[in-house]
């Protein structure tokens, strides 16, 4: 199974629309296999959407140590060390990102290398001949849909982005595609992407021997989000895009295999143990417990020095950093605060880390080769987008019911409750910045945050909410730098050398 990841890889990085030369297409490579010569039985297409898959698991694009550039560019997480890696992860939580700043350049090289290997199997899905057509349109979708998350990515980080939807085969194709185009083109793109996925026969949930694997779930869930950020983020058409998320957030929750989400604890979402059977999950990266390749990392490297509390590796730095931000933002007796974050009093490291993510098992050893998955979507981020989408049209009782079914299963008062107290309501005066307090304290960590930021204010007031907060809770990462620019990423330095019209930079930079 290895060697046949790596063919589907190598294929892929040949492919790829790159921000090397031009004539980076016309090189060969003699360890890869010509897409010509790939596709010749069902099998092959198989492996080749598996590939697509694997590539979710990269740092560098979504998977569980992804948290660079969503956790860490909000006001949830960072690092207190500006000289790690000549300072460059730490530039994204200090607001003076670089184009020239390697991360980010892997960041946007990663997402588009997985878009080229959706790419790929959908230009040349109709080559071989399939023993059970009706695996065909599930492969297909099954591409769209990691398409259309990839490109979910990048148009809310970057804004206009290339949009490439074929496999580009020549340099006269890559030059032709090496341009932005407007951000309603991207997310048009994405919509038709996933609304494809939806309509075949996948089922509403993987079985288990599918985990990892996308579902009609999973599809409503992301189509709602995606809906609910067009009508955040684009000027034309709120109305529709509201009611069209709400249709999809809908349509997901009404899927769910349980009646009240207080019937799930919160902690068995997070249970290693528990994760084929937790009726909440939606669609989660799979980590295999034990496995030196294919484990999960998150456990051992959030721990902090002298603390045992993730894993039984040996922790010797400080984990993963939480911002005091997020700590004050924690109401009292919340039982998410006291599962998700712990205070490390060692004589070198005393600072919060994350603790959310726990796998102290046998099975993990002392390796901390651990069996988390990296959860992308769950039925909590969909309650909390149907308030979210509620309280924009207007209708504030149904957005409070779903508020309040988060905050039951936490143990928190309800909403009514809460408002009486005068510490609440004023840190949280409306209802919108209830539901996003809620957002970071059930969500934290699971690269929401920045999401949820840029999706509930406009750049002007993200620029003043985070200068609105003391500097003394946000590190030595500094909020003074923070301006209008920061709303996006800069385009890398290398895409926009390639043509400085087309692949123009963004503002500020």
């Amino acid at each position: 199974m290895k060697k046949h990841i790596f063919k589907v890889l190598a294929l892929s990085i040949v492919v790829c629309l790159s921000a090397c030369k031009k004539d980076f297409l016309a090189q060969t490579n003699p360890n890869a296999i010509k897409v010509d010569d790939y596709f010749k039985s069902e099998n092959d297409v198989l492996l080749a959407v598996n590939g697509a898959y694997q590539s979710l698991r990269s740092s560098n694009t979504v998977g569980e140590s992804s948290g660079l550039f969503t956790d860490e560019r909000s006001d949830d997480a960072g690092r207190n060390d500006n000289q790690s890696n000549a300072g460059e992860p730490f530039q994204f939580n200090d607001f003076s990102l670089l184009p020239s700043n390697s991360y980010l350049k892997s960041h946007w090289l990663a997402l588009y290398q997985s878009i080229t290997r959706c790419n790929v199997i959908l230009s040349n899905i109709d080559k071989p001949t399939f023993t059970n057509p009706a695996n065909k349109p599930i492969y297909t979708a099954e591409a769209k849909f990691i398409r259309a998350l990839m490109y979910f990515e990048l148009v809310r980080k970057w804004g206009a982005v290339p949009l490439v939807t074929k496999h580009l085969t020549t340099t006269a194709e890559v030059t032709e595609n090496t341009v932005r185009v407007s951000e309603t083109e991207v997310y048009n793109q994405i919509v038709a992407d996933l609304k494809d996925a939806l309509n075949t026969n996948l089922p509403n949930f993987q079985p288990v021997s599918g985990l990892g694997r996308t579902s009609k779930a999973a599809i409503n869930a992301y189509l709602g989000k995606v809906y609910l950020t067009m009508a955040t983020s684009l000027e034309a058409n709120k109305p529709e895009n509201l009611a069209n998320a709400k249709t999809y957030l809908l349509a997901a929750y009404n899927m769910r295999a349980f009646g009240a989400l207080s019937e799930i604890p919160y902690t068995e979402v997070f249970d290693v143990s528990k994760k084929t059977t937790c009726k909440e999950l939606i669609f989660q990266i799979v980590y295999k417990q034990g496995d030196v390749s294919y484990s999960s990392s998150i456990a051992a490297n959030n721990q902090a020095k002298g603390e045992t509390i993730n894993s039984l590796k040996k922790a010797t730095g400080i984990g993963g950093n939480v911002k005091l931000d997020l700590i004050n933002d924690y109401e009292t007796n919340d039982l998410r605060k006291d599962f998700s974050v712990k205070y490390a009093n060692d004589p070198i490291v005393k600072d919060w880390f994350v603790t959310k993510f726990r796998d102290a098992s046998s099975g993990a050893a002392e390796n901390g080769y651990g069996g988390n998955d990296c959860i992308l979507m769950r039925y909590a981020d969909v309650i909390l987008m149907l308030a979210e989408v509620s309280n924009l049209q207007g209708n504030e009782g149904e957005a409070i019911q779903y508020l309040d079914m988060v905050r039951t299963r936490a143990g928190m008062p309800t909403y009514a409750i809460a408002k009486a107290d005068a510490s609440y309501t004023s840190k949280y005066p409306t209802l919108k910045l209830a539901i996003l307090h809620e957002r970071r304290v059930e969500l934290a960590f699971e690269h929401q945050r920045w999401f949820d930021l840029i999706r509930t204010f406009n750049t002007t007031e993200l620029v003043a909410y985070f200068k609105a907060k003391p500097q003394s809770s946000y590190g030595i990462a500094k909020l003074s730098n923070m301006t209008t620019k920061d709303r996006y990423y800069p385009i890398p330095f290398d895409e926009v050398k390639l043509d400085p019209v087309k692949m123009y930079q963004n503002p500020g930079y």
